[in-house]
């Protein structure tokens, strides 16, 4: 792939982020992809920060919808080659200070097969 296109499907990602629409989010991944947080390594310590497969992430991400309805991100910078993009985003929701984040999205053959979130 190119990196305009993996750049797409970042985008992709944010747009279904924002919009709390987790099917759409959840189709830009294979079914067996990893997901590696910090704030994932917080809430449920017995995941090491790692979960595996779409019903997993479904399963962490509406939690976090239901949790911080205001949840969203700001995009900062892409930049992206043929097999990842790396994103800088601010992640604000309302009551709490704003956090810099980058997350690295690996994928393959037009699907994430990886994420990975770091905080700044």
């Amino acid at each position: 792939m190119q990196p305009r296109d993996i750049q797409y499907i970042a985008m992709q990602w944010f747009e279904a982020f924002n919009a709390k629409q987790l099917d759409k989010l959840l189709n830009l991944y294979t079914e067996d992809a990893e997901h590696f947080s910090p704030k994932l390594k917080i809430r449920q310590p017995e995941t090491h920060g790692l979960v595996k497969g779409r019903e997993a992430m479904r399963v962490w991400w509406q939690d976090a919808f239901d949790r911080l309805p205001t949840l969203h991100y700001n995009v900062k910078t892409l930049t992206a080659n043929e097999y990842r993009v790396f994103m800088e985003y601010t992640r604000t929701v309302q009551g709490e200070e704003d956090m810099h984040v980058a997350e690295v999205l690996e994928v393959k053959d037009g699907k994430i097969v990886a994420s990975r979130v770091f905080h700044g």
